[in-house]
Order: structure tokens, then C-alpha cells, then sequence
């Protein structure tokens, strides 16, 4: 299939003041997600909290009008190194930014590093990255893969439970995701099954989990493939009966489609829709306003990524040619994020608090994530060292 270019739709360029290829824009982002496939409700989450940060401020960052290009990689790593040769040879961007899967940001990292282009990820988070292929020009405004899963280790060693059975898709993140989580997890792994990346039946991975009469179940079983797993879990008796400790499993993306499937579902991430700050608070409501859906991590995260560009083409009065002084403006990470405070390490990467939430009804009888503890705060990555930046 050749390449997929979509662009903003008319109504929404005009409520955004954007053209795409304006010559008139003087910052250029490509957005790159998954789009289409398996992962596809992530990526479009992703491209929506983007641009509500954008229509927020009028087409604008840091007061400089953008032309927001986004591409589709279809969660084909070739097809993600396409979409970036396109921004960096003819759309001639900035900055790009997004990318929803560790398999395709492995797969651009080396084109990126090539060009010195200056990238701003809102999701996938590979341990190569964060370690000794680090970045100077590279800042991950979300997290590093291993880090959802190790809150989830630790959360799993406070309640003491005492064997732990574990499923994730065989590919990068994954994992990545079943290093962190054994990283923080004390007691014994009872089973580590590695399914297909996109796989929606479970029942021969819960024949055998059932027949293994684990203390609790870790997955990161992301998008689709998560809505499945829940589903067939609570099918198979199993929800309530053998607790779910989840990563990228249940979440804003997922929830709508589980519903109350998914209730008494542990996650463990870096932000949740009833964080109490102003920043949140307002990004939520609007969000919900506009989307009518309560906004996933993936939204935040994106979202979060367009407030850290906006604050840092700000220092910088607009001059994103200027690279060294556009990267230590991201740097600085100076402004009001909705996850509260955070710095970023050396590796580009943030040190951050780490949740531990439970899928409940909130105020208004909507399944949502409700906050229960905070195992890891003020977090770094296990692989900041390998970097020698």
C-alpha cells in the first residue's frame, strides 16, 4: 500500500488558522502516528490531544503559526521511514514529533539522528533510546517503555502477592515492558507468554493461565488487542476472581469499548484523568467537550508534548533554527504540565511520578481510572546511565 499522507480536514485547518504546506507558517511539525490497523485508536488519540493544544491557541506555538503535518505509519516500521523522509525532504519540517509504536520510532531514530532534526515523542519510549543510541536531539515528553510496567512491579511486591503470571506481544516494547515490570516485581514469575503483536484471540493463553492459578496477571496488551484480553478475561471468570495488573491495557482509548468489563482493572502510568491540577483539569474538561470521551494517557501525552514545544519556541522567539538553543528550551521543560512537575534526565527521557490507578466509576457513573498510590515517585529510567551524552 503506498504511502498514506493525512492532513487536517478543512473545517478544522480553518478553526486552527492552519494550511497545510503554508508558506506563510513559520514552524513546521510532522506528526507521525499509527493510524490505521490494530493501534489505531492510540494514534488518533494522540493526534487529537495534539491538536486541541493547537486550536487552544489559535493555529499557534509559542506564538508562531504552525503547519501541523501528519503521517500514517500504518504500524509498519518501513512505512514510518517513508513518512520521515517525506518530512525532512520535501516538507522541510522543523521539528517532528509523535510516534505511537516502539517498532517504527527503532526504525526512524537512525534517519532523524542523521538529519540533526529535533524530535519531540509523545508515546513510544525503546530502551535502545534511552540508553547508549541516546539523542541529544531527542526529548520523550511521555515515558521510557520499561517505567509503566515497573510502577506495576512494585505495586505487585507491596500487596505481596506472591507469583505473578505475565502476557505481552512479542515485539520491542514488550519486551521492554516484561524487563520493567521483573526489575521491580520481588516474588516469582509463574508464566512469561509472548503472544503476536495485533493477536485478538486469547483463549489458549487463558486456558493455560487458568490451569497455572497465578496470585495476579500482568499484561501490556495495548489498542485492540487489550479490548479483546479484558473482555475474554471477564468471559473466562477470571476478573475479580485473579487480579489484572495492566500497562497500556485499559486507559481512555480502551474503556469506552470495555465499559464495565474492565472494573476493579489495575494500570500503572504517569497521569490519570483525576489528577487534581489546573493544568489537567482544564485539558480533561476540554477534551471531554470536544471529543466527548474522557481523554486517554495517549491524548495527555500528546497534548503534554505540544505544551513542552509551545513553552520552548517561546524562549527561543520563534527561532527553531537555532537548534542548540531550541533543544535547551525543551530542556528546561518550563511550564505548567498536566502530570504536575517533572525534569527530563540526561537522556532525554523524564524523571517523573508513577501511578498505580483502578478502573471505578467516577462522580459522573462513567468508567474511568481513579488514582490509588504513587509506588514510584520521582522516577528515572534504568538506562539513563548507558547514555554518554
Amino acid at each position: 500500500m503506498a504511502l498514506r499522507k493525512t492532513v487536517l480536514s478543512a473545517a478544522l485547518a480553518l478553526s486552527l488558522g492552519l494550511t497545510a504546506g503554508s508558506a506563510l507558517a513559520e514552524v513546521k511539525i510532522g506528526f507521525l502516528a499509527t493510524l490505521s490497523g490494530a493501534g489505531a485508536a492510540l494514534g488518533q488519540d494522540m493526534v487529537d490531544g495534539f491538536t486541541l493544544a493547537l486550536e487552544e491557541r489559535g493555529g499557534k506555538l509559542g506564538g508562531q503559526d504552525i503547519t501541523f503535518i501528519k503521517e500514517d505509519d500504518q504500524l509498519k516500521p518501513d512505512m514510518g521511514v517513508q513518512a520521515v523522509q517525506k518530512f525532512l525532504e520535501k516538507d522541510k519540517v522543523d521539528i517532528v514529533a509523535g510516534v505511537t509504536f516502539s517498532n517504527v520510532m527503532m526504525a526512524i531514530a537512525k534517519p532523524l539522528a542523521d538529519a540533526h532534526m529535533t524530535f519531540v515523542g509523545s508515546n513510544a519510549g525503546p530502551a535502545p533510546l534511552a540508553g547508549n543510541q541516546c539523542n541529544a536531539g531527542f526529548f520523550f515528553a511521555a515515558w521510557q517503555n520499561d517505567e509503566q510496567a515497573e510502577v506495576m512491579g512494585q505495586f505487585a511486591t507491596d500487596q505481596k502477592y506472591k507469583n505473578v503470571y505475565m502476557i505481552t506481544p512479542n515485539y520491542q516494547s514488550g519486551r521492554d515492558q516484561v524487563k520493567g515490570f521483573t526489575r521491580f516485581y520481588k516474588g516469582r514469575i509463574s508464566g512469561e507468554v509472548y503472544t503476536q503483536l495485533g493477536q485478538q484471540d486469547y483463549s489458549a493463553e487463558l486456558l493455560a493461565l487458568s490451569a497455572a492459578k497465578p496470585e495476579a496477571v500482568w499484561v501490556f496488551l495495548p489498542g485492540g488487542m487489550g479490548v479483546n484480553f479484558v473482555k475474554q478475561y471477564k468471559q473466562f471468570g477470571l476478573m475479580g476472581k485473579i487480579p489484572l495488573l495492566t500497562v497500556s491495557t485499559v486507559d481512555g482509548s480502551t474503556l469506552p469499548a470495555l465499559g464495565d468489563a474492565a472494573l476493579g482493572a489495575y494500570a500503572g502510568t504517569f497521569w490519570g484523568p483525576d489528577f487534581k491540577n489546573a493544568t489537567s483539569e482544564a485539558f480533561v474538561a476540554a477534551f471531554e467537550k470536544k471529543y466527548k470521551r474522557i481523554p486517554s494517557q495517549y491524548a495527555a501525552q500528546a497534548y503534554d508534548s505540544a505544551l513542552l514545544i509551545d513553552s520552548a519556541i517561546q524562549k527561543v522567539d520563534g527561532k527553531v533554527d537555532d537548534k542548540q538553543a531550541f533543544r535547551d528550551a525543551l530542556r528546561a521543560a518550563d511550564y505548567a504540565s498536566l502530570r504536575g512537575a517533572y525534569k527530563f534526565n540526561v537522556n532525554g527521557f523524564p524523571i517523573e511520578d508513577f501511578y498505580a490507578f483502578q478502573v471505578a466509576k467516577d462522580a459522573q457513573g462513567k468508567v474511568s481510572l481513579k488514582t490509588i498510590a504513587k509506588p514510584l515517585p520521582d522516577h528515572a529510567d534504568a538506562y539513563f546511565e548507558e547514555c554518554k551524552l
